[in-house]
């Protein structure tokens, strides 16, 4: 597969459990992706996108993580561990990914499709740091990218927008 798609379901990535994920299983549905760490100060906002999982799931949001180690080494273990930290200390049930490169030229497809459809502040492509989110609509195409300071309790009136299109 090319790294270039016509929109996020264009798109494979490998379940934290070592399983293929195919992302146009999630056709029609409306997503958040977003890039975590198990030891980054923004790491509570687990318990915010867990919650919005909650809330918005049943009627069309997956919110969907993908770990990252290259801010700070602020994700250093196995997806196993990962996985099992995210469910003992937040309660994760959305979707976790394995753990995935989102910069350089070993980034993800996915998230080269994420970072030229929305770039950041001034035009960066770049991830800054982890815990940025992009909000896809239900026709795969990204509406919005969060900074990683941005409380997932903030994107609630996107998600609703998002949910209602369509």
């Amino acid at each position: 597969m090319s790294d270039r798609g016509e929109s996020v379901f264009d798109f494979q990535a490998v379940s934290i459990r070592g399983e293929p994920a195919d992302l146009a299983s999630q056709r029609g549905k409306v997503l958040l992706i977003v890039n975590t760490a198990s030891e980054c100060g923004f790491t509570p906002q687990f318990k915010g996108l867990e919650q919005l999982w909650e809330d918005y799931g049943p009627k069309g949001l997956v919110v969907i993580g993908f770990p990252s180690n290259e801010f700070g080494g602020q994700d250093p273990g196995s997806n196993d561990q990962i996985a099992s930290f995210c469910e003992l200390n937040y309660g994760v049930s959305f979707p976790m990914m394995a753990k995935t490169k989102v910069n350089g030229g070993e980034a993800h497809p996915l998230w080269k499709f994420l970072k030229s459809e929305k770039p950041g502040f001034l035009g960066t492509e770049a991830i800054k740091w982890n815990f940025t989110k992009f909000l896809i609509g239900r026709d795969g195409q990204v509406i919005k990218r969060y900074a990683p300071n941005d409380p997932p309790e903030k994107l609630r009136g996107d998600i609703e927008a998002a949910l209602g299109a369509g």
